[in-house]
């Protein structure tokens, strides 16, 4: 498993439709954490497991049917969810709704309708939308059309950031940053083991992401300090790479440390 997965709890108590469901997002790129086949056994695994997503079927076997499963997991913690249900009744709908999903889905659930769910619970739940359930064929470009051409939609929560890589969005812990390059209008994210291209200017990415570890050091580059290896009149080491030091930069690069 990669870090920047995203890591999908599955709670479906049909072992086929459970197994087919598990596939596809694996298929798509996820990590599937975990099956619950009903509500406690869910419960349990996300309290163990690092848990991004809650894929749910409503009609669960056991003394919790689906939506008592997630209201016990959201008392834990808050995480995004997406009911699958082959119900679409009025009443089960008015049931959900306070558990605040991010997408309802009838089954059998279709594979675009999935990916649209599950890029539009990341998007509601990491802007804090109070949103009622979406019906199955809302598009997240919809959702996200405030954002120009021009700006690429950064998720965030807490430390860590949702891109959109290859279709999908992926995650990129904060502390795992390394530099960041600028290449005209596209920045190049850098970890230990990857590159993420992102469509903005490297000083539209420092002000949307706000965050002080990641210092300007050249107009092409920005530095995670505390990844720094060491470094020179001329140039910086980061991790097994080597970014220069801009003359107009080095003042404020050597504020970022304290002097004894």
């Amino acid at each position: 498993m990669e870090r920047s997965q995203i890591q999908i709890l599955v709670i479906e108590d049909e072992a086929i439709l459970a197994m087919d469901l598990s596939d596809t997002l694996e298929e798509e790129g996820y990590y599937v954490v975990g099956i619950a086949n009903n509500g406690r056994k869910a419960l349990e695994l996300f309290k163990t497991q690092r848990v991004d997503l809650v894929i749910c079927d409503i009609q669960l076997k056991g003394d919790w049917d689906g939506i008592e499963t997630i209201a016990q997991i959201q008392a834990v913690r808050p995480v995004p969810v997406i009911y699958t249900t082959a119900l679409s009744d009025k009443q089960t709908l008015d049931r959900a709704k306070p558990t605040l999903p991010s997408a309802y889905l009838t089954k059998p659930v279709l594979i675009n309708n999935l990916r649209i769910a599950i890029e539009l619970a990341l998007y509601n739940f990491s802007h804090k939308l109070e949103l009622a359930p979406a019906d199955e064929s809302v598009e997240l470009n919809s959702i996200l059309e405030r954002d120009s051409p021009s700006r690429e939609t950064i998720l965030r929560i807490d430390n860590l950031i949702f891109i959109k890589h290859n279709y999908q969005f992926v995650k990129i812990l904060l502390e795992d940053i390394l530099y960041l390059e600028a290449d005209g209008a596209y920045t190049t994210i850098v970890t230990h083991d990857r590159k993420y291209a992102i469509r903005l200017t490297i000083s539209t990415l420092l002000d949307r992401l706000s965050e002080m570890q990641l210092a300007r050091v050249h107009r092409s580059y920005a530095v995670h300090i505390k990844k720094v290896e060491g470094f020179s009149d001329r140039e910086i080491t980061v991790g097994k790479y080597t970014v220069p030091l801009g003359r107009q930069y080095k003042q404020l690069f050597i504020q970022q440390f304290q002097i004894w």
